[in-house]
């Protein structure tokens, strides 16, 4: 029996949000936790759309705030699978700020780690990546080397 495997394409994923005042923190700036909850969101459809199959948040690997996010922007946040394992998923959320014209500008960059679980939920093994462009390989082996950096961290916490 083949393996199944899908594309990159086949999961990824855009969502636009307009940051309304309520979403806003003291300094009247985004509030990062509103932020985490939505990379948490597309990153997680990634992941069920790549895995056919319920997910958990495993780990935040990193997550950068590069640039402010204030009430009244429109954000448009770009999920993709970057690395698998055998049941768990590396996806990168992407957040941008879309300004006149449609020019998007990078604010925000967000590695997560996803579990894909069966029926009684337990670990499942997951899709295999078809790698199609040199960006895709790229991103892979810089997850194969993200991978071995958490597994080492767990090692050294454990």
């Amino acid at each position: 029996m083949q393996e199944k495997s899908k594309t990159v394409s086949c999961s990824r994923i855009k969502q636009i949000q307009l940051v309304m005042p309520q979403h806003a923190n003291n300094a009247n700036r985004l509030f990062g936790g509103q932020l985490m909850a939505w990379v948490d969101v597309v990153g997680g459809i990634v992941a069920f759309r790549h895995s056919e199959s319920h997910c958990i948040t495993a780990a935040i690997d990193y997550l950068s705030f590069d640039k402010p996010i204030y009430p009244k922007d429109i954000i448009v946040l770009d999920g993709c699978i970057t690395h698998v394992g055998n049941s768990s998923m590396e996806i990168r959320v992407d957040t941008f700020v879309e300004k006149p014209g449609g020019i998007l500008e990078q604010a925000n960059r967000a590695y997560l780690i996803y579990v894909a679980l069966d029926e009684q939920g337990v670990p499942r093994r997951v899709p295999r990546l078809v790698l199609e462009t040199d960006e895709e390989r790229a991103e892979w082996e810089e997850g194969t080397n993200r991978a071995k950096s958490r597994e080492a961290r767990h090692r050294k916490a454990n």
